[in-house]
């Protein structure tokens, strides 16, 4: 670890991912105690990622402590590739990135960050992706002592947490009669729900991916939720933060079997649909579960006093029913003066890219579709 001091408070870089573990305490305390964080900014995620997907020499956590008391932490690690870079913790499977700031010393905590993670960046352009509007990020960014740029990242969809009868109001008139008619043939069907204890995270994960796979199998499956190292880390994760307070895994079971299954991650701030599997079958029996899952957990949501219901990334047509929120998060690029010339060509490459893509999803709609299925078929 190195360090430095400013202003009573002592920055450090930690680079030992056995530090990192025992960090675990401290962690959640400041995670607890900052409003802006996410779930993905629990320490259950990202030491559990790491242990799946992180590389040796890689990992670079920028700590900030008052006394003994650690205020605020930028959990990152470095790449290679395209060029050396800084880039969070949680990599493509996390669906938002923020850095933790504890809220009643943020005025002298932001800056003691900003400047521990300008020290770290003199070899690297910081590539901060998936930042949520209104995140900690933001403050970093204007205290930023660099050259920086900001570029628009993934689409989000979000609810406000309202009782489930509101959330059908939103929708036109139409809409909500079907809605209406799904539940009651669902609820005729005698769906039960049950909340996953810890112990039974390890097997309800596996039918969870399981059902997963089924569902969108010949349509295109993440690549990613069929590898060993996903699941190994979504039930070392969602183990620690049930136990925790920070997840809940629900299954669905008719007649005794487990026909659906869903994690929810949690935070103060929202209530985050995570991945779910549902067995195609109950299509037959004219069970809506996309619909049967959200009225589950905006009921949770409301009783718990999370203010947001997230769908997380994607602005799949199935979300847009409800007529939600739709959140565009944010890309920060930062760097040292002297790394000016290397950040504005990595924007450049980024920018490039997007339109690449843009023209590619207009002229080749199809294109998406049959990568997928070719990404899927190469992981089986």
């Amino acid at each position: 670890m190195s360090s430095g001091c400013a202003g009573g408070l002592s920055v450090t870089l930690c680079r030992d991912p056995r530090q990192f573990a025992a960090l675990e305490e401290s962690w959640n305390r400041l995670f607890r105690g900052c409003p802006t964080a996410t779930p993905f900014q629990s320490h259950a995620w990202l030491h559990s990622w790491w242990l799946s997907y992180g590389k040796d020499g890689r990992l670079r956590i920028v700590l900030v402590r008052r006394g003994e008391e650690l205020v605020g932490a930028a959990a990152l690690m470095l790449v290679h590739r395209p060029m050396p870079l800084l880039v969070p913790l949680g990599g493509p499977i996390t669906d938002y990135f923020d850095v933790l700031v504890a809220a009643e010393y943020a005025d002298q905590v932001v800056p003691a960050l900003a400047r521990g993670l300008h020290r770290a960046a003199r070899g690297a352009v910081v590539d901060l992706r998936e930042v949520r509007p209104g995140a900690a990020v933001e403050q970093l960014h204007r205290q930023w002592p660099g050259v920086s740029g900001v570029l628009a990242d993934s689409t989000c969809m979000e609810l406000p947490t309202l009782p489930f009868d509101e959330l059908v109001k939103r929708m036109p008139a139409s809409g909500g009669q079907r809605v209406r008619a799904k539940l009651r043939k669902t609820d005729a069907a005698g769906i039960e729900e049950h909340e996953v204890s810890e112990q039974e995270v390890p097997r309800a994960v596996r039918t969870l991916l399981r059902l997963h796979e089924k569902q969108w199998r010949g349509r295109g499956v993440t690549p990613e939720h069929l590898r060993p190292r996903f699941a190994e880390h979504l039930t070392r994760a969602t183990r620690r933060m049930v136990r925790a307070g920070e997840s809940r895994l629900t299954e669905f079971r008719l007649d005794g079997k487990v026909v659906a299954a869903n994690v929810t991650l949690l935070s103060s701030g929202l209530s985050g649909g995570y991945l779910y599997g549902a067995d195609p079958d109950l299509r037959t029996r004219k069970v809506d579960i996309a619909t049967l899952l959200l009225r589950y957990e905006a009921g949770r949501a409301l009783a718990e006093g999370r203010p947001v219901v997230s769908f997380l990334r994607g602005n799949e047509p199935y979300k847009n029913h409800w007529r939600p929120e739709t959140v565009v998060n944010q890309r920060f690029l930062l760097a040292t003066a002297a790394l000016a010339p290397l950040l504005r060509v990595h924007e450049s490459q980024l920018t490039g890219r997007e339109r690449a893509v843009d023209v590619l999803r207009e002229t080749l709609p199809a294109a998406r579709d049959w990568r997928a299925r070719l990404n899927e078929l190469r992981v089986r």
